[in-house]
This record gives C-alpha cells, sequence and structure tokens, in this order.
C-alpha cells in the first residue's frame, strides 16, 4: 500500500459495533476494512449507510475464533456473520474470484491476503474504496475521483467485469439513475457489447434490480438507459413494443413508452403503484386500432393489460400479494367516474380496495399529467378535477362507516344455509353478491330482516 492511495484526513465515524470487529481483528493482527457502499455513501454524503461490510485478511475459521457469536453464512465464499449486540455484520476474507462459466457467479474463490488484489475484482471504481480509522480512506483505482466527476466506470476492464458477472450491467444503470452519475463510455460500449449476457440472470435478481431502478429518484434516466442498451427488449420485450409507438391521438403528444415514463415519474416513490404505472398501457401495442378519421384508439387495453402484467409479474417472480394489487391498479386505471355516485363509487372502493384506492388515485392523475389531458404548471384539467371529485367522495363514504364489502353484510353464508335449507355452493356468494348491490344502492336496508325478504321476493323467485 502507498502513500498515494492513503487518504489520511479522511475518516468515516463508525457505527461501535463495526469499531469493535475492526478493532478485534487489528489487534489479533489482522488487517480489516471496511469497504464498499457504506463507504461510497459516507463520501457522497447522501445518508448514513444502512449496511456495513467488512473485509479482512483473516481466513473464515480465525474470524469465528475471534467473536463469541457468528453464523457461517458464505464459508466457500469467505463469509462469515458477526452477530453484535442484535446486529448481524458480514465479515468476508480478501479473495480473488475464479473463472466465471456462465455470467453469474465464481467457479470457486482464492484466498488471497493482499487488499488491492481484493478490491480489484469488485464492479465499479465507487464501490472499490475501503477504510479504517488507522489507515483512513483506501482507493487504488480513482474511485473518489470518479465521484467527484459523478461517473460510473468498471474496475479494470469492463468487458471482462460484465461477463463475470451479467447483473452488473443493470447495477451500473441503477447507480447511475440513483446518483444521477453519468456511465464512463468504455463501460457504457461494453454494456451495449455483452448485453445478450442478461439472459443468464435469474428472474429474480433482475426484479431487484428493475424495483430499485423504479423508486429512484430518476426512474426516466433508468429506463431510458435499459432501452438504449438493449437490455430492455431481453428483460422486458412488452415494454420494448412501446419504444415509437405513435399514438395517433389528440390526447397525446408522445409515444407510448415516453407517456409511460412520464407517469412513472409523476407517482409516488411506493414500488407496487411505480409498478403499475410501468405497466398501465403494457397492451397499447396489441390493442391498437385506428379510426376513419385517422384518429388512434386502445379499447380495452385496461382489461388486456392485466392479462399481460400477470404473464410480466410472474415471470419476474414477484409475490402474489403484488401482482394482485398491481393487477387491480392496471384494471381501473381508466375508470375515472365522471358522474359519480353514492352507488358507483361505493362499487369502486369495493372493486379496488380501502387500502388502494389512494393508489388508484396517484395513479390516474399521473396518468393525466402525462398526457394532454393536463398541463403541469397550469390549471387543473377535467380530469384532474374528476378524479379529485372521486376522491373527496370516497373519504366521505369512508367517514361514513356505510357497508362496502360481503363482509359488512348483517348475514353471512351460515345463515342462508340455515334459513333456506341450502347445500354450501357457488350459489351462496352469488346471493350475497346479490345483497351486496341492493345494500350499495340503500345501505338503509343492512338488516337480516330486509335482506332476508329481498332474497325470497326477488331472488328466489328467479
Amino acid at each position: 500500500m502507498t502513500k498515494d492511495n492513503i487518504i489520511d484526513k479522511y475518516f468515516i465515524v463508525l457505527p461501535s459495533e463495526v469499531k469493535i470487529i475492526l478493532n478485534t481483528l487489528k489487534n489479533s493482527g489482522f488487517e480489516a476494512y471496511v469497504v464498499g457502499g457504506s463507504v461510497r455513501d459516507y463520501k457522497i454524503g447522501t445518508a448514513v449507510p444502512k449496511d456495513y461490510d467488512i473485509t479482512t485478511n483473516a481466513l473464515p475459521e480465525e474470524v469465528i475464533k475471534l467473536f463469541n457469536k457468528t453464523v457461517p453464512t458464505g464459508l466457500k465464499h469467505g463469509t462469515v456473520t458477526v452477530m453484535i449486540s442484535g446486529e448481524s455484520y458480514e465479515v468476508t476474507t480478501y479473495r480473488i474470484d475464479g473463472e466465471y462459466l456462465d455470467s453469474r457467479r465464481p467457479s470457486g474463490v482464492t484466498f488471497v491476503l493482499n487488499l488491492k488484489e481484493d478490491l480489484a475484482r469488485r464492479d465499479f471504481t465507487i464501490n472499490a474504496l475501503a477504510f479504517n480509522e488507522q489507515d483512513g480512506l483506501i482507493d487504488y483505482f480513482s474511485g473518489v475521483k470518479d465521484l467527484e466527476n459523478k461517473i460510473i466506470r468498471a474496475v479494470g476492464e469492463p468487458n471482462k467485469r460484465f461477463q463475470e458477472d451479467a447483473l452488473r450491467m443493470l447495477r451500473a444503470i441503477r447507480f447511475s439513475a440513483n446518483l444521477n452519475f453519468d456511465i464512463e463510455e468504455k463501460t457504457m460500449m461494453a454494456i451495449k457489447l455483452n448485453y445478450k449476457l442478461i439472459v443468464n440472470i435469474s428472474y429474480e435478481r433482475i426484479r431487484d434490480e428493475l424495483c430499485k431502478m423504479l423508486i429512484s429518484n430518476n426512474t426516466t434516466k433508468a429506463l431510458k438507459l435499459l432501452e438504449e442498451t438493449r437490455l430492455l427488449e431481453i428483460i422486458l420485450p412488452e415494454l420494448q413494443l412501446e419504444v415509437g409507438f405513435n399514438q395517433r391521438n389528440p390526447h397525446h403528444d408522445k409515444d407510448i413508452f415516453n407517456h409511460t415514463l412520464a407517469v412513472v415519474e409523476k407517482c409516488p416513490p411506493r414500488l407496487n403503484l411505480r409498478v403499475a404505472a410501468l405497466l398501465h398501457d403494457i397492451a397499447k401495442p396489441s390493442c391498437f386500432t385506428l379510426g376513419e378519421d385517422g384518429i388512434g384508439h386502445f379499447y380495452g387495453h385496461n382489461k388486456r393489460g392485466v392479462i399481460i402484467t400477470h404473464q410480466i409479474l410472474t415471470r419476474l417472480r414477484f409475490d402474489n400479494q403484488s401482482i394482485n394489487e398491481i393487477s387491480i391498479l392496471v384494471r381501473e386505471h381508466m375508470n375515472v367516474l365522471t358522474k359519480p355516485t353514492d352507488s358507483s363509487v361505493k362499487r369502486l372502493i369495493n372493486r379496488v380496495g380501502e387500502d388502494l384506492i389512494g393508489d388508484l388515485f396517484a395513479l390516474q392523475r399521473a396518468d393525466a399529467i402525462g398526457s394532454l389531458l393536463a398541463k403541469i404548471g397550469a390549471v387543473k384539467s377535467d380530469r384532474v378535477k374528476e378524479i379529485d371529485k372521486v376522491e373527496d367522495k370516497v373519504k366521505a363514504i369512508l367517514e361514513s362507516k356505510v357497508p362496502l364489502s360481503i363482509k359488512d353484510l348483517v348475514i353471512n353464508g351460515t345463515d342462508l344455509i340455515k334459513e333456506f335449507s341450502l347445500k354450501p355452493s357457488g350459489e351462496i356468494g352469488d346471493m350475497l353478491k346479490f345483497l351486496l348491490e341492493k345494500v350499495l344502492e340503500n345501505p338503509d336496508i343492512n338488516t337480516k330482516e330486509e335482506l332476508l325478504s329481498i332474497l325470497v321476493d326477488e331472488y328466489l323467485k328467479n
């Protein structure tokens, strides 16, 4: 380690638990440094890091001997999790990776004694920084300079870095968006050259990177970089179909892709809401028709969009609850009630759910603002006023505590089986849905006597 690689005057205020780990290793004759993202984030000054990764020349079995409580989370890769005060910290032995055979993981690792060798295997210069309180900030690959110049640059040869792990291409784009940095020219060229390698990466890892992009402060930049590098056509080919698609509609001044980007940006950074914004018009290319007047139409694209959304989210291994919530938002995004009655608003709440209705209004507003239906900074458009009116009505209805769903009815399936000597069947559900429709129209009839009378007089006679 030379003086040129050490920035002595730069110090990080480390948590006491991290200091204990570093000092324990040092006092036992080993080197130890905080490394990677926590050092980068401190240097940028964006936020206090949540995670601290530690690297050392101590072998895993030596680390285990030094601490009272450890978990062998990744011994073959040199990683031991040290538990202190209920918190977990990963401690990894200096290593170099073996040959990468599938653009995903090394065939093995070799432990080394040299910090520089360990840092040389990392993805980007801004992540190849190390720190301890004795030596200060260690920077072998000009990561500090790249932080100052706001550059994402691969460590060493970029083609090699991306061929080792193709997910690094998505990470480069995610860092570029999150930090609002530019991707260095050779690194960018390497992504464009190696983009097809992304097929070797699991959908779960792709999903995680995509989600981080979607809740960043610069989602538009991330998605445009995905399209520019051709990664988009592999990981989201359905979205690629939107690029350059002229809507041929007087209500829209953008192609479908750029409209979608505008909608995503205008939604609050809640993950499922942003995913719904990304996919809300996903079926437009397949639903496009051109009228005799030369105007483009997309009849039923919200319903067709639910099918495509389900396919995409299943492929990306989203959990079932998220798939359901996002699908509801995609299905309902066109349903802006122009003349909201109490019953129609109640039905909307029933279809969407009380917990999700706020996100629906956020999506609808973003959709309006992202088109010619509303102008940013101008007087509210009629469309946005309509959304505001429905939202106000929703708030009033929810505050009134009127029945909105089958569970709010005073009778249930068991009551119907007993009262009419029925056997459990799908008809019980149909009867309850019939009663709910009546109650949505008139909540005053939500009494056992009234509901049973309605079933006798109206439902069972048919």
